[in-house]
């Protein structure tokens, strides 16, 4: 990892903070809605048709469709479904929110309406990656991409790709074509794109050819060795309860209203495309700009690999060498927390576990267990449902000590809305910052108050500290506050 992608961003960690704010305007009274000032934007180019995964998730993504600004939903093609795009499975599944989104905002405001939505769905070109791309070759969703670029808006725009990214690559062209070279490089300072690996040739001639642009992806087709793919992987030595058909089944599809039975059974593998969004939900670990910070999409290093590690997949993408670094797979040690029966209440795992993929499975019960909870809001009133609970810091996110010194983080006084008992655990994690070397406590990690030894360095480093809060209601929510330490020799 380059020093600039290992370095500190106290904006970027304030924007995360932000979710804690309480909530302002209509709906239930909780305690997790963003400013909307403040809230990730988000434009999808879905491959819809090719695999029902698209579908799901997308059902997934309408749930946080009032924490995250979802500025477009273009139709597009990829190397599973070359020649043709399907808005209309867009539209059945937006029919569906439209029946639930009037419970949606008993539990918290700022859902949009169907029909705010509906007007940004947009069409890409019927054409396969670089054919489609070059002169007389706009589409309503590439031109959308330009116009959602030049709104007056100087949040990010993430780019969330869940198949092919020649729309994108056409709205590039049109921009490197039409604008003067400050305007186009003012406009590509905007973007944040995270593609679900290659799925069309226009990939690679968007990185070689805007070798600045913000890019997360595992490059080549190769979808076993890919980060994102641990959402549907089975893991040797966890429970993998909640990701089999039979628990979606239970808790998203069968007795969750119109849009949970919107959501289609598992052909390949269940919502391999929803870790393109996963990363930006405000739930105060992720920090969208800080990909190696990890989170709940995953952790990445801002890296150049080698060819010979990009793998051959199964599609017709062509591997090619990458020309620039990007944002790609980042490797986790990650030793999971259990329920103890007896004293402690919590026991670590007997079993460590290593790799690219463990960056995000690792939260994986988490972020099921919160899509579980949204779908129940779909139907259930707000004294039914279960809500996330609300961590609180005695002191600020960013502290600086000097080495040796004891140091003790303080959550006393984190809540639940809905007035549930709440268990605390603090780690470590190492990865996330400059100092490398496992920090642990002489007391215990599952108490309101967390203390540590800081060590001893001849220079100065970072230690990241994840408080994560969760509640015990059904089922049970997570939320956190990211604590980074500064230690000085």
């Amino acid at each position: 990892m380059t020093s600039a992608a290992k370095r500190f961003c106290p904006g970027a960690l304030l924007a995360a903070a932000l979710f804690t704010l309480p909530l302002t305007g209509g709906g239930h009274p909780g305690p997790a809605e963003t400013l909307a000032s403040e809230r990730p934007r988000i434009l999808v180019l879905t491959d819809m048709g090719a695999d029902p995964d698209d579908e799901q998730s997308l059902v997934r993504l309408l749930l946080y469709a009032n924490q995250i600004d979802i500025t477009g939903i273009v139709a597009t093609t990829s190397c599973w479904h070359q020649n043709s795009i399907r808005p209309d499975f867009i539209h059945t599944i937006l029919d569906a929110y439209e029946q639930v989104q009037p419970n949606l905002l008993l539990h918290e405001s700022g859902y949009p309406s169907a029909d705010e939505l509906r007007a940004r769905v947009k069409h890409g070109i019927p054409q396969y990656g670089m054919t489609g791309v070059g002169e007389d070759m706009d589409t309503a969703g590439s031109d959308w991409i330009i116009q959602v670029l030049e709104e007056d808006d100087d949040r990010p725009l993430w780019i969330s790709v869940w198949g092919g990214p020649n729309t994108l690559a056409q709205a590039l062209h049109k921009i490197d074509r039409t604008k003067s070279a400050a305007e186009a490089k003012r406009l590509l300072a905007k973007l944040r794109i995270y593609t679900i690996s290659d799925q069309d040739d226009s990939a690679a001639w968007i990185r070689r050819t805007f070798p600045d642009l913000f890019y997360i992806v595992t490059p080549g087709d190769d979808y076993g060795q890919a980060t994102w793919i641990a959402i549907n992987n089975v893991i040797n030595g966890i429970d993998n309860t909640t990701v089999s058909n039979r628990w979606l089944a239970e808790h998203i599809q069968q007795g969750h209203g119109p849009l949970g039975a919107a959501y289609p059974d598992v052909a390949w593998g269940f919502e391999g495309d929803t870790p393109a969004f996963l990363g930006v939900i405000p739930n105060g670990l992720n920090v969208p700009d800080q990909p190696n910070w990890g989170g709940w999409g995953g952790r990445y290093e801002l890296s150049m690999p080698d060819f010979a590690s990009i793998g051959e997949g199964s599609s017709i993408v062509e591997r090619e060498p990458v020309t620039r670094p990007i944002w790609t797979d980042a490797s986790d040690t990650h030793t999971p927390y259990l329920p103890s029966e007896y004293k402690r209440a919590v026991e670590r795992h007997e079993q460590s576990f290593s790799g690219n993929q463990v960056t995000l499975w690792r939260w994986r019960d988490d972020f099921q267990n919160d899509f579980a909870a949204r779908m129940d809001w779909c139907t259930q009133t707000y004294a039914e449902a279960n809500h996330p609970p609300v961590p609180h810091l005695n002191h600020p996110a960013e502290l600086t000590v000097k080495s040796g010194e004891q140091v003790t983080l303080d959550a006393y006084g984190s809540s639940d809305p809905d007035g549930d008992s709440i268990s605390y655990l603090w780690f470590h994690y190492p990865e996330a910052g400059t100092y490398d070397q496992l920090i642990t406590t002489g007391g215990a990690e599952n108490a309101d108050r967390f203390g540590f030894t800081a060590p001893v360095v001849d220079e100065e480093v970072t230690a990241h500290f994840i408080l994560k809060v969760t509640d015990k209601g059904t089922p049970a929510l997570s939320r956190y506050q990211r604590v980074i330490v500064t230690v000085t020799p």
